[in-house]
């Protein structure tokens, strides 16, 4: 055979030899932990998407903080320090809670100006931080067992409360937690005290946790490493509660030091057994099947705990809001560091087990929170609503003031300089207020009782129907 003949004989060996490799690299990536871990992550994001859209095609709002936030973003979208009027004429937030990180949000809001971005955000931060833990729990238990676990992981009812309350700054925490738990379980000591300390810019009392991670990490890591930074979380807090805080808000003070209720407390030791605190405590363990408390990552919950149990506030003890969302990284963490290192949990049929049942039960613990609205979306999202709202912002024009109730503040915040009713407000140029609890109302009397606020104003009602009053200052 002569040489044009072999080379021509060897080119289409040669060919399918490289087709299979390509073939093989392909299957490979396609079932390696890190894109099942993406595939969890992916529908998590479509999950949580859907619905925050039915919530905000619905009009539905849970507070006033989405305003607030999206105030924040349009500042900082227009390199402005985050004034935001919706807690007061000037008033900048920074003084509220200590939250620098949040600056990240203006690129977003400057591409997409709407409250709305920020719920995209925000699911998009706590999907990020599914693929983080899952992409764990698949690479150090197995496919199904990780599986399971970052299922129920995703459908964590910290993480649905979150969803459901919309955005809070705690989004940029959650994902912050996974990546610092997870490089601290592989060993990665430099990248956990970086993601770390990052957490110190997402709120004030995250300096606590981070001085928790630095206790664990120097128990773990044996070096100092940990303990400069549970140094630097520590300092933070002082820092932020002491100065930065009180030199940004308007009562020079920490405006939440006062619902720290220790007296209370030691005055009362049984209101720690409120039934509302038990019940946040036993689910924390119920979620990871018990797993949760073979590990000593468990430690990393309890500052977040001890502020929400001696405030006065019951808003905090419970499950219903954000605040549980940071506990929901910590306590799966533990869990896949418990079935890693536990002896006694390490038979693969256990493990199984073990993450079967955890997934499991928060399939089971849907239905009890928001994520069970998704099964009748038209009973848990009626749009009966949707008309007259959107009438109601209609009449309202861009760049005026107005002064309004948390009902469609969101959807002003983005286009209009908003105050809350409940605060000493100056004359605004529009009121807008859901009088949809005053049966009989006047339709003129919205603009009467706007007037009675601002004396010497003059306001005309420019809509009215059963479900909101706007008025317009002559």
């Amino acid at each position: 055979m002569s040489t044009v003949q072999k080379i021509k004989t060897q080119a289409p060996a040669r060919s399918e030899a490289k087709t299979a490799r390509q073939q093989s690299r392909i299957a490979e990536a396609a079932n390696s932990p890190l894109s099942l871990a993406g595939l969890v992550g992916a529908v998590s994001f479509i999950v949580y998407s859907v619905f925050s859209w039915l919530q905000w095609q619905s009009f539905t709002i849970r507070s006033w903080d989405l305003g607030i936030f999206t105030q924040l973003a349009k500042a900082y979208a227009d390199f402005r320090p985050p004034i935001v009027s919706i807690k007061g004429d000037g008033y900048n937030l920074l003084g509220d809670h200590f939250h620098p990180l949040l600056v990240l949000l203006a690129p977003f809001y400057r591409l997409f100006p709407s409250a709305y971005t920020l719920l995209v955000v925000q699911n998009v931060l706590l999907a990020a931080s599914v693929v983080v833990v899952a992409h764990l729990a698949i690479k150090r238990l197995g496919k199904i067992t990780g599986a399971c676990l970052a299922v129920g992981y995703a459908l964590s009812w910290g993480l649905q409360s979150a969803v459901d309350s919309q955005f809070h700054e705690i989004a940029f925490a959650v994902p912050l937690l996974a990546l610092a738990l997870s490089a601290l379980l592989e060993e990665k000591w430099r990248s956990a005290w970086i993601w770390a300390s990052l957490l110190v810019f997402v709120k004030e009392d995250l300096g606590l946790t981070v001085f928790v991670i630095g206790l664990v990490m120097a128990w773990r890591a044996r070096t100092a490493a940990g303990l400069w930074l549970s140094v630097w979380g520590v300092g933070w807090f002082v820092l932020t509660t002491k100065v930065i805080l009180p030199a940004m808000n308007p009562g020079s003070e920490w405006a939440y030091q006062s619902q720290l209720n220790i007296a209370g407390l030691l005055s009362d030791p049984a209101s720690l057994f409120n039934a509302d605190k038990v019940t946040t405590v036993l689910l924390l363990v119920v979620i990871t099947a018990g797993l949760c408390l073979f590990s000593p990552l468990t430690l990393i919950v309890l500052p977040t705990l001890a502020w929400r149990f001696l405030s006065d506030l019951p808003v905090y003890w419970g499950q219903e809001w954000q605040y549980s969302a940071v506990l929901m990284p910590v306590v799966f963490c533990a869990a896949i560091d418990a079935l890693c290192r536990r002896k006694v949990l390490s038979g693969t049929r256990l493990r199984l087990l073990l993450g079967t049942t955890v997934m499991l039960i928060a399939v089971v613990l849907t239905s009890q929170y928001a994520f069970e609205k998704l099964a009748d979306p038209a009973k848990s999202f009626p749009l009966t609503t949707v008309a007259s709202s959107q009438s109601a912002l209609a009449a309202v024009p861009d760049g005026v003031t107005v002064e309004t109730d948390i009902s469609l503040m969101s959807y002003l915040a983005d286009r209009t300089e908003v105050f809350w009713i409940g605060n000493k407000n100056p004359a605004p140029e529009y009121v807008l207020f859901d009088v949809s609890g005053r049966p009989g109302l006047a339709p003129n009397a919205i603009a009467q009782e706007a007037e009675q606020r601002f004396p010497g104003t003059r306001f005309v009602t420019v809509y009215a129907d059963a479900r909101y009053q706007v008025a317009r200052k002559e």
